[in-house]
This record gives structure tokens, C-alpha cells and sequence, in this order.
């Protein structure tokens, strides 16, 4: 099972996200550091298309874990919503396509 950790320590707004998630998932140059990226980004986790570092197996999951979870929930709870509900479309998108659920997210 692949598993990436994104340190919530370091996430003290929007753009310390995304360099925590470009530099965790292996985003491409190109990767437009907002929410719509970086579900386009982790919808190819199956595919080939260089979108990321990961390349997983049809029915492989990969588990994002948040560390410091308590205190990015306390200092910007906005984002962490954003994040569980991208998370939720990227599975509900795979499951759309009759494929396994490709994200389990864990708050640590």
C-alpha cells in the first residue's frame, strides 16, 4: 500500500499546502496550486500520465496521512474541509467509472 504524509506542522495557510502536497505527491511543474489541481493531479493515481509520483494497481489505495492533524483542524479548519471533501470526490469519481475507491485519508 503506497502512503504519503504531508506535514500539518508546516501547513500554515493555502500556499504552504501546496508546497507540502507538490513536494509529498511529486506534482508536476505545471501544477496549478489550488484545490482543482490537485484534484486533476490526484485523479491520474491510476494511469500513467506523470500527474504524480504514485502509480498505483487497479484496486491499490493510497493513504494520505496528515500529521499534527489537531492543530491545523484548530488553525485552519476551511482547508481541512476542502481536503476531505476533494478526497470524497476523488473517490466518488472513481467510483463513477465502476473502479475501487483510490484515497484513504488519515488525520494523525
Amino acid at each position: 500500500m503506497a502512503t504519503v504524509t504531508l506535514a500539518g506542522d508546516r501547513i500554515t495557510d493555502w500556499e504552504s499546502f501546496h508546497t507540502e502536497s507538490a513536494q509529498a505527491f511529486g506534482f508536476p511543474d505545471f501544477y496549478g496550486r489550488n484545490m482543482d489541481a490537485w484534484v486533476d493531479c490526484l485523479s491520474y493515481l491510476r494511469d500513467d500520465e506523470g500527474m504524480c509520483k504514485f502509480k498505483l494497481k487497479p484496486k491499490e489505495v493510497l493513504v494520505i496521512e496528515i500529521s499534527h492533524s489537531a492543530e491545523l483542524h484548530q488553525r485552519l479548519p476551511d482547508l481541512v474541509e476542502d481536503v476531505e471533501f476533494c478526497c470524497t470526490a476523488i473517490n466518488d469519481r472513481c467510483e463513477d467509472y465502476g473502479e475501487a475507491p483510490v484515497i484513504e485519508l488519515i488525520w494523525k
